[in-house]
């Protein structure tokens, strides 16, 4: 295994150089953010721009507000996702992914180090450089694992897109935009304006 003293460690892709579990990860000390997708390495170096964290951050209050008291609890990046397949052990769990926003139900996926297990409903806010690992990578673990919902907002288009599982696959909703009032079909209640998510966006 590659250490932190080979320069070429942190560089992209590093997911040649062998396949990575949860046990791996623990073991890393590396600034940015770090996920395991199928045993593979991908590191987000520079921080989310502005309009990305206004839209978490609006989100993510809303989110808080709306789950007050309910057994429902929702969760912010940094903070791991871990998504096994046929065991819950360290070394044998090989996607860990830290979504922008996610929300869990099931008390007993939540643990000390995060969750373990699919959450109810992510979302992932889209940056420039992330977008296929958003669309391609993350959507198929993410219907694997069983996540219910799975939101893409896109900060530049100021659209929002909506999969929801069924029999095991992900439908797509209709791509939403300003102006509209969306619902989430497994967060009963839950409900989310689109122009209130936009709103502020290009403004310093």
């Amino acid at each position: 295994m590659r250490t932190r003293e080979d320069k070429n460690y942190l560089e992209e892709p590093f997911t040649s150089y062998g396949r990575y579990s949860y046990a791996d990860y623990l073991t890393w000390d590396i600034e940015g953010m770090v996920e395991l997708i199928k045993g593979k390495v991908f590191r987000q170096a520079a921080a989310p721009r502005l309009n990305h964290q206004k839209i978490s951050f609006t989100i993510s209050g809303k989110l808080y507000e709306f789950l007050k008291g309910k057994k429902c609890k929702g969760f912010s990046a940094p903070f791991d996702v871990r998504l096994p397949v046929h065991s819950k052990r360290n070394n044998e769990i090989f996607t860990v992914v830290q979504p922008d926003i996610c929300v869990v139900c099931d008390s007993g996926n939540l643990d000390e180090a995060g969750c373990i297990g699919a959450p109810d409903l992510v979302m992932e806010i889209l940056s420039p450089g992330n977008n296929k690992k958003e669309l391609q990578n993350k959507y198929e673990v993410y219907e694997e694992s069983g996540v219910k919902e799975y939101w893409i907002i896109h900060p530049e288009e100021q659209t929002l897109m909506i999969y929801t599982l069924k029999d095991g696959k992900f439908i797509p909703s209709k791509l939403f935009t300003s102006g509209e009032v969306i619902a989430s079909s497994c967060i009963e209640g839950f409900q989310l304006d689109l122009d209130e998510v936009f709103e502020d966006l290009g403004s310093v």
